[in-house]
């Protein structure tokens, strides 16, 4: 079993920059002395921090827009902590220059690197990039498989619809073989049974889904993994909002302005990228982000988070590890991004220093 740390390296409105990359080593730092096996980075771009009382907006006020310079500087000031990025969106990137990188970073950390994949449903990302999101899926099909090349062939060449190589070889190649361990995330129901037949492990959250649909979808996952032939049952990681805090009470107290607040942004960003593809809604898109606008605290800790005393959120997430089939958990520790620092440093603490050692 996986337990890490997701890492928003949020950027608070009153702060400095420098104060969000302080308080973003200090978690790596807290997630290495306290024995959890990894932290993983999120993507952000232009996600400058607002007044919380102007308007939901889209997105997490971060820094966090290159994770992969982030992740060097976490394996070189930590010993054994593995580091992923959950997820680097792939149609943002150049699929070379991302190859190149992250062999690059496997070989600096001696093989302490994680490959999570994804394409993001923030649309402010790909506007500003200039890349239309209805282009998305078609982009993240050809980088990966481009990235997938780089590292498997001394060389290699590709054509495709957006890029076009030609006898390239790509150095270095990564430290761990044939490649560093490669993880999908999936939010759409067509994606889940598309990541089971490749056999690729999967990340998925409890933003857009709650329990008992992530259950469903991940029936759908297992099902035509075992019908490609693939070995097991599976391999699950779940992003899930967790804060400890020294009872039940002060637990929910502490973090339900900002819990709010991020499921009211993340209701309009699905709402808005429901159309971002053109004149075609997203069905599911729109219908998450109807849902989420309606939901309350109480549906939220039932049914999407794990909130509460030591002892109240292991017992949620032994639930949950067996209802989902869970082989990894990586705690979210700040959802919004408003609760304040210390509050974030003590719930981390509790849950390296007393939760995971009974999960274990």
């Amino acid at each position: 079993m996986h337990y890490g740390l997701i890492m928003e390296c949020d950027y608070r409105y009153g702060s400095s920059q420098e104060d969000a990359f302080d308080e973003a080593f200090a978690m790596s730092d807290a997630a290495e002395k306290g024995g959890l096996d990894g932290v993983w980075l999120a993507e952000r771009h232009f996600a400058a921090p607002r007044n919380p009382l102007d308007g939901m907006g889209a997105g997490i006020p971060s820094v966090v827009s290159a994770p992969l310079i982030i992740s060097t500087a976490i394996v070189a000031k930590t010993e054994r902590l593995r580091v992923g990025v959950a997820v680097n969106v792939l149609p943002l990137n150049h699929p070379v220059r991302m190859a190149e990188e992250i062999a690059t970073l496997d070989q600096i950390s001696h093989g302490r690197v994680d490959f999570g994949v994804g394409r993001s449903g923030f649309m402010r990302a790909y506007e500003g990039y200039d890349i239309p999101y209805g282009e998305s899926r078609e982009r993240f099909q050809e980088n990966l498989e481009i990235i997938l090349a780089a590292w498997t062939n001394e060389r290699f060449s590709y054509e495709g619809k957006h890029y076009t190589f030609n006898d390239v070889c790509v150095i270095p190649k990564p430290y761990q073989q044939p490649h560093p361990p490669l993880r999908m995330a999936a939010t759409t129901k067509e994606t889940f049974p598309q990541v089971g037949k490749l056999g690729y492990p999967i990340f998925v959250g409890l933003r857009g889904l709650d329990r008992p649909d992530l259950a469903l979808l991940l029936n759908n996952y297992r099902k035509a993994w075992k019908d490609a032939g693939h070995a097991g049952n599976g391999d699950v990681f779940l992003r899930i909002p967790i804060y400890v805090g020294a009872s039940q009470q002060e637990a929910y107290a502490d973090a339900e302005q900002s819990t709010m607040t991020s499921y009211r942004r993340m209701a309009s960003n699905f709402a808005a990228s429901a159309t971002a593809a053109g004149a075609t809604i997203d069905e599911d898109r729109a219908k998450r982000g109807e849902a989420l606008a309606a939901v309350t605290y109480e549906d939220l800790i039932r049914d999407r988070l794990a909130y509460g005393s030591p002892e109240g959120v292991i017992s949620q997430l032994r639930l949950i590890t067996e209802e989902l089939g869970l082989s990894g958990i990586v705690a979210e520790t700040n959802v919004g991004g408003l609760i304040p620092r210390e509050k974030v440093t003590e719930s981390i603490n509790l849950f390296c220093q007393e939760v995971v050692p009974a999960l274990r």
